[in-house]
């Protein structure tokens, strides 16, 4: 019986399909190879200029006699579908065409997507600025110094080079207490989330309620709610998070070193209180250090993981310190918590490229990581100042605030006007999101007031976008006398 599949990529350069079965009729094996090779060039899977198999490598690899190969060659040579001359071997003549456009099936091309033509939405960091050459500098050197052993089944807590560089890392810039073995690697905070309540391992490591800030990312509280977790809102002040409203909740998500969105870290006192509910209820609290690494005019705020690392989970990720297409975060458990989040996290697809661990490690122990961080911190700050000039000169009506630290910043509008300044800068190609988009739905005021405001995302234009993009947001911002507040 003839074989389709030909193997011949050490003399060829490539492997060759051909379905002899599919063309069986009349002619027998000759015939059901030409109409097979016929139909390979015909539909252009056989490119103009592809070297075919010597007949005694064809013969072999399908199970058929030499001279049936030599025989099938000759005649597509005549029909002009193939050449053959001396020294070159048998290849697809480069007046072969596949089928023409009215013969294939016809197909609509698919639309493209067409982005707004100024992008501050909050999330993002400039996508140009990724730092390259460092990071193909330190995928090189991972690669060339990898153990062999990297390449087969790994850790599901995550390569103990990452590992480790991110424990004296994080000790260092962020102010964790942690080692090695309490740090699980994950591909981003809502992974993360993920592994902490899916239910899909036979049982969560955490369970609800969760008590969240009345204002977060619906993103996530969609996550939270399709795993079966309530989540209950936190009200909001300019101390951050009113930990003081906690009571009978299981866990509680925060994010204290610069709230979002609303901006601004947790005050101390609030800090330590939320440590003491924890401790009495043996509650945890989660701590999304989400950007942690970029504040302006303000101290650096340490991780509250610091005063209890029993009884806070730390997570973080690179999304904005590098980009989110690098799918890499981190949990810092406790170590009651470490058993758990492994098991949940089960089999290998749900693992993080072991490649791309080694890399960051690299990065991270160069110290290329905090050159790239300490470089996009300057030119954040650049842009927030820009932004903030921009609107003092256009719109001094207009409140800018949650600015001190972070990659966005909160314009307060009018009451009432939200939703039509939102509208009208859709209408003019600019992306942005209304403050009221991140407002829990259960927060009821009057413990939790509504706001009217923009989330406007400085980080995320390029470069030489940002301009234009400051100019056409001031055109959008409704008109107005002095300002409303202080800009802080």
């Amino acid at each position: 019986m003839a074989k389709s599949w030909v193997n011949s990529a050490e003399r060829i350069g490539a492997d060759l399909h051909l379905d002899l079965t599919e063309s069986a009729g009349p002619g027998g094996r000759r015939a059901a190879l030409t109409r097979a090779l016929r139909e390979a060039v015909r539909s252009g899977r056989l490119a103009p200029g592809t070297r075919l198999p010597p007949y005694r490598s064809l013969a072999a690899d399908l199970g058929v006699a030499r001279n049936t190969v030599a025989d099938a060659y000759a005649e597509l040579v005549a029909e002009g579908w193939l050449t053959a001359r001396q020294g070159s071997g048998t290849r697809v003549a480069e007046r072969a065409e596949p089928l023409r456009r009215a013969e294939r099936v016809p197909r609509k091309a698919p639309p493209r997507a067409r982005g707004p033509h100024h992008d501050l939405r909050q999330g993002t960091p400039d996508a140009s600025a990724f730092p390259r050459a460092a990071w193909l500098a330190s995928y090189r050197r991972a690669l060339q110094q990898a153990p062999s052993e990297v390449f087969g089944p790994g850790d599901p807590a995550g390569r103990v080079e990452l590992r480790e560089a991110l424990s004296e890392y994080l000790a260092r810039a962020r102010g964790v207490r942690t080692e090695p073995g309490r740090i699980v690697i994950c591909s981003g905070f809502a992974h993360a989330l993920r592994l902490l309540f899916s239910q899909e391992k036979g049982g969560s490591v955490l369970r609800g309620p969760l008590a969240v800030e009345a204002y977060g990312l619906g993103f996530h509280r969609e996550l939270l709610a399709a795993a079966g977790v309530r989540t209950v809102p936190l009200p909001l002040d300019e101390d951050g998070a009113r930990v003081d409203r906690l009571a009978r909740e299981r866990a509680v998500l925060l994010t204290p070193a610069h709230q979002f969105p609303t901006g601004g870290p947790l005050h101390p006192e609030r800090r330590a209180a939320v440590i003491d509910w924890a401790r009495a209820r043996g509650s945890v609290v989660l701590e999304d250090d989400y950007d942690g690494e970029f504040r302006y005019d303000r101290k650096p705020v340490g991780a509250v993981q610091g005063l209890d690392p029993e009884r806070v989970i730390f997570i973080g990720s690179v999304s904005k310190s590098l980009s989110p297409a690098v799918r890499l975060g981190w949990m810092v458990l406790p170590e009651r918590y470490v058993d758990g989040v492994l098991a949940a996290k089960g089999e290998r697809e749900a693992w993080a490229s072991v490649l791309d661990q080694l890399s960051l490690a690299d990065l991270i122990v160069s110290g290329a990581y905090d050159r790239h961080v300490r470089r996009m911190r300057q030119r954040y700050r650049s842009r927030r100042d820009r932004l903030v000039t921009a609107l003092a000169a256009h719109a001094p009506q207009v409140e800018v605030t949650g600015v001190a630290a972070g990659l966005h910043a909160v314009l307060r509008l009018p009451p009432g006007t939200e939703r039509s300044v939102v509208k009208a800068a859709g209408w003019q190609g600019i992306a942005l999101d209304g403050l009221a988009e991140f407002r829990h739905p259960e927060a009821a005021e009057p413990e939790i007031p509504v706001h009217d405001g923009l989330v406007v995302g400085f980080a995320t234009p390029s470069e030489h976008a940002y301009t234009a993009a400051l100019e056409a947001l001031c055109g959008v911002l409704p008109p107005g006398g002095e300002p409303e507040g202080a800009r802080r």
